[in-house]
């Protein structure tokens, strides 16, 4: 029988794949960071570019709502991230949400990457909010390993084709899906209310 405790079932039947997933996204955002701190430039391009694409406008026009601004910060991390770089592409290439995780791991590192006093100080309160989002991204990951998995070597799931090894590794990523959705609501939250209310404390002082 089904219960909540099988999205943890499956974390520990494949606990090495786990770990290297954590080890490859924090590596990989680590990386980001210290080559922001090394190519100060490439960060002010990339900030410039969400500064062109109206993402920090909406960030600055959601400031005053500490709750809606965690609903958008849900939603953004959800669909954006969740859904369209990690799951769709699951579903239609073996694997391909690991790679653009990966990608959009670095690029967040060398966008936060802490290149002066300002964002030297954001980076501090900041840090919780990282560990617990990417660790939502990394379950997601971790379902798109064991869908790609279960899709080309249908034998790891005890299926007898590939169209059943499909459908049972999508199962698993749907109950991954589960812990990393309350990651995501739990990091939302620290994030709206530690930008609002955190962070300009520290800057101020």
């Amino acid at each position: 029988m089904r219960t909540p405790r099988e999205p943890f079932r499956i974390i520990r039947a494949n606990l090495g794949a786990y770990l290297v997933l954590n080890v490859l996204v924090y590596g990989v955002l680590l990386a980001g960071l210290a080559v922001g701190l090394l190519f100060p430039e490439l960060t002010a391009s990339l900030v410039t570019g969400q500064e062109d694409d109206g993402t920090a406008d909406l960030v600055v026009s959601l400031l005053g709502n500490v709750w809606l601004f965690a609903l958008t910060i849900l939603a953004v991390n959800v669909l954006t991230v969740g859904v369209l770089k990690i799951l769709l592409p699951s579903l239609v290439v073996p694997f391909a949400g690991i790679a653009l995780l990966l990608y959009k791991t670095f690029e967040s590192g060398v966008i936060l990457a802490p290149v002066d006093e300002t964002m030297a100080t954001v980076l501090l309160p900041h840090t919780p909010t990282m560990v617990i989002e990417f660790q939502a991204y990394i379950l997601l990951s971790l379902g798109s390993y064991l869908l790609g998995r279960a899709w080309l070597r249908p034998a790891t799931v005890s299926a007898p084709n590939r169209r059943q090894g499909y459908v049972r590794g999508l199962r698993q990523f749907g109950w991954l899906s589960l812990p990393a959705l309350t990651l995501f609501v739990i990091g939302a939250v620290y994030e709206a209310f530690s930008l609002i209310y955190l962070v300009p404390r520290l800057l101020m002082g």
